[in-house]
């Protein structure tokens, strides 16, 4: 079965402790030596602390706007940002020659900056003057107090250089951007006068007061209109009258002529052309019997292909002399004058000729009356329009007005911060002289130190004791494991030599405890100085 583990009573423990004590006491000595020779050595940190406050503008309000709680705390934020930033701090560095140590350990310049900025310097807001408003205190630390003060007063002249360059530059911006804003507004106002002035000289006939003028034209273009297309109508229809006259007179003509050409004799009834047709026949037949014994290419056959051609030539100049007979007496008949149908030409040709001359006033007319109407239907699309471009002008120039207000006060703040009359901020307490280091808490430090070395002697102490404790050793242990009653206990009996051996045992292990201690805490502060643990702990406190 199962026994529980036996609790030791505090007398037990004190036994315990008593017997370990050197393994205890000497650990915690090596321990405590080495960090205490180690903080000894760390250098001095002095903190040098400046008070800045946002002074407020030294003319009247109502003259320059005032920034807001919200702006001032985000130009504050800015320029800390600036302040903090590698381009100020690197050359505060160099400068000053800071952070010899880490330099000389292999500490990047990126590593200093960060911890200048993270540790180093610090900005914390100011809470114990009810009267300086927007202020905060900035604080850095150093091993030099000279060197430490000097860098609180160039961070502390950064804020103001950088306050003045941020609200200067917004100045100069602003009035920039508002003299752009001028000039593209005055350009926007120019344009429109330039559409104003196109739109008028476009629609200069069709502008609002030259209603009744127009008015006027119309009605007389009108007239003018009705009178010509009668005109016209009366000249046509004396034309298709010309026309009906000169058609009877060329149909007689016509009817004389064809009576002629039928009187001339056809050259096909004549006794000469009879014969020819008659010799083209028996040619033909010869030719056709000498084809069934010649060939087409024959001498014989071609001879009378020759003949034939020939009296085929001859019919044919006949038929063509008689139609060039006919043409000659149809245009004999036809350039027979007939003085009826050249006073009907003459006269048609000049009616055709005042027709065209009415019809060219007809269309200049209606011209000109579609160019009145034009003109009449634009006036109110030229008022709409001209009405439209000045309400554009109008709000136009409102913004240009407006537009040029901003721009003047943007000149104003210009000069007040130029002057250094506007908010700006002040160094109130100039960079205090450090006369006592606030770091390294040497005896916190220390007190650590023997802290951590009494942990170790005592998880040293533990580790030697443990194992007795799960084992056998005194009475107690023997009566509470195995349940039953200690009768006699015997103490250790030891001879003479044994009792010299263990004497000799106890003096060689007190003395190696004393060289591994004398060796351990010089062994263990190298360890510390390189690992530089107690200074992160004494950076971070």
């Amino acid at each position: 079965m199962s026994v529980d583990f036996r609790q030791r009573t505090p007398g037990e423990l004190a036994q315990m402790v008593w017997r370990r004590k050197w393994l205890i006491a000497l650990p915690t000595l090596a321990v405590a030596v080495a960090v205490g020779y180690v903080v000894w050595r760390l250098p001095n940190v002095y903190e040098s602390t400046t008070l800045l406050a946002v002074r407020p503008a030294t003319i009247a309000a109502q003259d320059v706007t005032q920034l807001s709680d919200s702006d001032l705390t985000l130009r504050i934020n800015n320029i800390t940002q600036e302040v903090t930033s590698r381009t100020t701090l690197q050359p505060l560095i160099e400068r000053f020659n800071l952070y010899q140590a880490e330099r000389r350990r292999g500490a990047t310049t990126d590593e200093l900056i960060e911890r200048m900025r993270t540790k180093d310097l610090k900005i914390t807001l100011n809470t114990s003057r009810n009267e300086i408003t927007n202020g905060f205190f900035l604080s850095f630390r150093g091993e030099d107090p000279r060197d430490t003060q000097h860098v609180t007063e160039a961070l502390a002249a950064k804020y103001v250089e950088s306050q003045r360059n941020a609200s200067s530059d917004e100045t100069r911006l602003t009035k920039e951007f508002f003299d752009q804003r001028v000039e593209e507004q005055k350009q926007k106002l120019d344009e429109i006068d330039r559409r104003r002035l196109s739109a008028m000289q476009t629609h200069m006939k069709s502008l609002p007061s030259q209603m009744q003028s127009l008015v006027g034209q119309l009605t007389g273009l009108r007239e003018e209109q009705k009178a010509r297309i009668q005109e016209i109508g009366r000249i046509n229809d004396q034309i298709a009258f010309l026309n009906r006259t000169g058609s009877e007179l060329a149909k007689a003509n016509q009817r004389a002529g064809d009576e002629t050409v039928v009187q001339m004799q056809d050259p096909k009834s004549t006794p000469a052309y009879a014969e020819l047709v008659k010799s083209k026949a028996a040619l033909e037949a010869q030719k056709a019997e000498l084809l069934n014994t010649f060939r087409e290419a024959a001498p014989e056959v071609k001879s009378v292909q020759k003949q034939i051609d020939e009296i085929q030539r001859q019919m044919n100049e006949m038929a063509e002399e008689y139609k060039r007979k006919v043409e000659e007496m149809r245009k004999l008949i036809e350039n027979r004058l007939d003085p009826r149908i050249g006073f009907n030409k003459a006269e048609i040709q000049r009616l055709e000729a005042e027709a065209k001359r009415q019809q060219v006033q007809l269309d200049r007319t209606e011209a000109d009356i579609a160019s009145v109407s034009a003109q009449l239907g634009g006036v109110p699309i030229t008022e709409v329009e001209l009405e439209a471009i000045q309400r554009e002008y109008e709000t136009e120039k409102t913004i240009y007005d407006q537009t040029v207000e901003q721009r003047n006060k943007a000149e104003t703040m210009a000069q007040v911060a130029g002057r250094a009359q506007g908010e700006s901020i002040a160094v109130i307490d100039p960079a205090s002289m450090p006369q006592q280091p606030v770091a390294p808490k040497r005896p916190l430090l220390m007190l650590l130190g023997l802290v951590a070395g009494l942990v170790v002697g005592v998880a040293l102490a533990a580790a030697f004791e443990v194992p007795r404790l799960l084992t056998v050793q005194t009475s107690e242990d023997a009566e509470h494991y195995t349940g039953l009653p200690v009768l006699v206990a015997l103490p250790m009996l030891l001879t003479a030599r044994e009792q010299r051996r263990l004497k000799a045992r106890r003096a060689a292990l007190a003395l190696a405890a004393v060289v591994a201690t004398v060796v351990t805490a010089p062994a263990l502060a190298f360890v510390l100085s390189r690992l530089h643990i107690i200074e992160v702990i004494a950076t971070r406190g």
